[in-house]
């Protein structure tokens, strides 16, 4: 039996741990063929050897335009075709109003937004080529709702959303799909310093921290469970596959629940 995104060709970035690569997993599950990138080559190549040769791991750091364009060159050079570009890199930012600084602000919009931006711009061409595409952008309830994550981050993240929701008015003519997703409360690494961090922890000291993450996550939505990679994982392969054909310009909330409820402000 064929799988949902049975020949398609996808890229993911930030594509070496949590939603990432619970993604590439699940892509190549569902017959796609992967290129995964992001800036641990021990860790990215380690997945791809795992999950066979429909897998290749590209090094890549979004902040730089360059590596960007070469990754999605790549999965159209070896593969011959782009049909899923995942853009989910990211990490913290500046949490308060008062750590601010031009640096913070510069660093938080190029890493969030910015590579959101590039990969679009870089990716889209090559999808007109072959007839269309899905740009799946990841965001955040931060996004949406005060008190979900540090202000620079959340204003990053507004402007990916709408980002997505321009972009994918301006390509749905030329079949190419824009949407984005914003998780909830989701157990990975950026809880504790995002996968650059996690890439230095023994295997055992992550294990670790994300079980203690699990529990305490549990009393973050009305549906008392933790958010997973994989919960972002099934999201993403909704989008990028043919189920999700007239889906787009949409920002697909994965979190629980957790946006209905009521946040105080600070006092």
């Amino acid at each position: 039996m064929a799988g949902r995104i049975e020949g398609k060709v996808a890229v993911i970035t930030g594509g070496t741990s949590g939603i990432g690569e619970a993604t590439a997993e699940l892509f190549i599950a569902e017959g796609a063929k992967v290129v995964i990138a992001g800036r641990s080559e021990e860790k990215g190549q380690a997945i791809a050897d795992r999950l066979g040769e429909n897998a290749i791991y590209q090094r890549a750091d979004v902040m730089k335009e360059e590596e960007i364009k070469a990754v999605i060159d790549l999965a159209a050079e070896k593969f011959g075709s782009l049909d899923i570009l995942f853009n989910n890199a990211g990490g913290p930012a500046a949490q308060g109003l008062d750590d601010v600084t031009p640096e913070s602000i510069g660093y938080a919009m190029q890493y969030l937004f910015g590579s959101v931006a590039l990969g679009i711009k870089h990716a889209n061409p090559v999808m007109k080529e072959s007839g269309g595409g899905s740009i799946i952008n990841n965001s955040s309830i931060a996004a949406l709702r005060y008190g979900q994550g540090g202000h620079l981050y959340a204003a990053a993240k507004v402007a990916v959303t709408h980002y997505s929701k321009m972009a994918g008015v301006e390509l749905g003519p030329f079949g190419i799909r824009v949407n984005c997703i914003s998780p909830g409360a989701i157990a990975t690494p950026i809880f504790w310093g995002g996968s650059a961090r996690a890439n230095t922890l023994s295997d055992e000291e992550n294990d670790r921290k994300m079980a203690k993450l699990q529990k305490n996550l549990v009393k973050a939505t009305p549906m008392r469970s933790a958010g997973l990679a994989w919960d972002i994982a099934t999201a993403a392969l909704f989008l990028g596959s043919d189920e999700g054909r007239f889906v787009n310009c949409h920002d697909l909330v994965v979190d629980g629940g957790r946006t209905s409820i009521f946040h105080e402000p600070p006092a």
